[in-house]
């Protein structure tokens, strides 16, 4: 696979993006929202889904217990049910960076943080440097930063473009995934537009939200931005991953998103390498799920702990 880096790319004039068909979109979310799913399809994709998963604890009260606790969750799922998957990353501000990267250890599971004065994007990009470099310093092997939306409504997309590469740059070996935060861009046109400066201004990944504003990760968001992804795979032969955060908290919702996924840019993308939940709220709801198709019960949602 090639990486965004590897391969030098003709920027487009990113005034001239494909024009959405809403209604289109629309049609097609609708249909993959009225899918059935059977019972074998359905266990297997909650594992999946719980695999992609990065669990997040992002609020003004975050201590080191709570971190501490969120990474005792992320390694401990498989008490509820013995054969699980962990979860793909526990994202967290820079300044917990150290504490979740010492109580993960050798589990595989990555250390995520956000960056770039997150979830406003308002502050110079000299602070958005020093914020990201020093979440890297601290341990984290991914990096979620949000892009600055005001220069991007006004048109400045050239800035857009340049603040993320000069981020990536900053990334060193930490995957980059650039929040669009499709809630403040309005219309499907802009969030095409901004998934296209996302890549070619190098993301890993893109992503819906920061979880802070209304509406999130809605499926015709998601649809919009795996189109996108489809598009420069086919242009540049460069894979980036898709992580859509905010409001996706049952799993029926989770198991719709992974058809999208494998009818828009196939089987390669599932897998957590390419595509993420943020949503915290999800695993719990897997976990009661999947124990009801084990036992044929559900169990009360005081039997799991609230991130």
């Amino acid at each position: 696979m090639k990486s965004s880096a590897s391969k030098k790319l003709n920027i487009p004039d990113f005034r001239f993006t494909p024009t959405i068909d809403k209604v289109g979109v629309e049609e097609r979310v609708a249909r993959i929202q009225s899918r059935s799913i059977k019972k074998e399809s359905k266990v297997e994709g909650m594992k999946m889904a719980l695999n992609m998963i990065d669990l997040t604890t992002l609020e003004g009260k975050d201590t080191p217990g709570k971190v501490k606790q969120l990474c005792y969750k992320a390694q401990h799922l498989h008490d509820h049910y013995p054969d699980l998957p962990t979860v793909a990353a526990v994202c967290v501000y820079p300044s917990m960076v150290k504490t979740a990267k010492k109580a993960l250890g050798n589990s595989g599971i990555k250390v995520a943080s956000v960056s770039t004065a997150f979830p406003s994007g308002q502050a110079p990009r000299n602070i958005k440097l020093d914020d990201t470099k020093f979440a890297v310093d601290q341990g984290a092997d991914e990096i979620d930063m949000v892009i600055s939306r005001g220069e991007f409504l006004a048109g400045n997309y050239d800035f857009v473009f340049d603040e993320i590469a000069a981020i990536k740059e900053a990334c060193g070996q930490a995957r980059l995934k650039v929040i669009l935060e499709t809630g403040e861009l309005v219309t499907l046109d802009n969030v095409r537009r901004a998934s296209e400066i996302a890549m070619y201004a190098g993301a890993d990944f893109i992503k819906t939200s920061t979880g802070k504003i209304q509406p999130a990760a809605t499926m015709q968001v998601t649809y919009t931005m795996l189109m996108a992804i489809k598009d420069y795979y086919d242009k540049t032969g460069i894979m980036v991953g898709m992580k859509p955060a905010g409001g996706i908290s049952k799993s029926k919702l989770a198991l719709h998103n992974l058809i999208m996924v494998k009818e828009t840019v196939g089987d390669d993308w599932l897998d957590n390498e390419w595509f993420r939940f943020g949503a915290s709220s999800l695993a719990n709801d897997i976990l009661m799920q999947l124990v009801k198709q084990q036992t044929g019960a559900y169990q009360s949602g005081d039997y799991f702990s609230i991130d």
